[in-house]
């Protein structure tokens, strides 16, 4: 009997903190914050389709951000100043990650791996599949901006500057990507409100 451990190394994406570095008054972990991303994500693809005459598949925008972070299963989060320090970490870093989502489809059967090597590995031909990814990246940040959000409505300081620049990495989201604005002007500033205040 063949032992594949795909599955069973992803569900440990439950046991990697991110914002490590950082006083947390609530602990998140990878696997919240990929279902948060993926929420996210389908919904961009949903603001696109609906207003803006796209055509993207927002079921697989929401499986792409299940998956986007699995490679720090293998890596760990490396904190965001670390991984953007300059090009050139920059650039390792990329290839590490690269690595590490082949590491993890290596862990699939033959006949499977193809189909979520297709989740890892965009198709650059396709421009609705590349934009889709760029709202899943956007997902991706507007999770970070939430996080810090609730960060601060809780009292807790250490997420301000965290804030600045998401927020301003957002701004340059929204001028190539509308649904970025649209879901920060229609729904972000309910989060970090209290149960009584989102049932009003």
């Amino acid at each position: 009997m063949n032992n594949y451990t795909f599955f069973a190394t992803i569900s440990r994406m439950k046991y990697i903190e991110r914002w490590a570095l950082m006083r947390n008054s609530r602990p998140e972990n990878l696997s919240e914050h990929a279902v948060e991303v993926s929420m996210i994500a389908h919904a961009l693809c949903i603001i696109g389709n609906v207003r803006y005459g796209r055509h993207l598949d927002g079921e697989r925008a929401a499986l792409i951000g299940i998956y986007h972070d699995a490679s720090e299963i293998i890596t760990g989060d490396m904190p965001t100043p670390v991984k953007y320090y300059n090009e050139e970490i920059k650039h390792a870093y990329k290839t590490v990650e690269r690595i590490a989502e082949d590491h993890l489809l290596e862990r699939l059967p033959d006949d499977l791996r193809p189909a979520f090597s297709s989740i890892f590995k965009p198709n650059k031909d396709d421009e609705d599949e590349m934009y889709m990814r760029k709202l899943v990246k956007a997902a991706d940040k507007l999770s970070a901006l939430i996080k810090c959000i609730e960060e601060e409505r809780s009292g807790n300081k250490e997420f301000i500057t965290a804030q600045k620049s998401t927020l301003k990495a957002l701004d340059k989201m929204k001028e190539e990507c509308p649904e970025v604005k649209d879901f920060m002007d229609e729904f972000l500033n309910s989060y970090g409100n209290t149960l009584d205040e989102l049932a009003l």
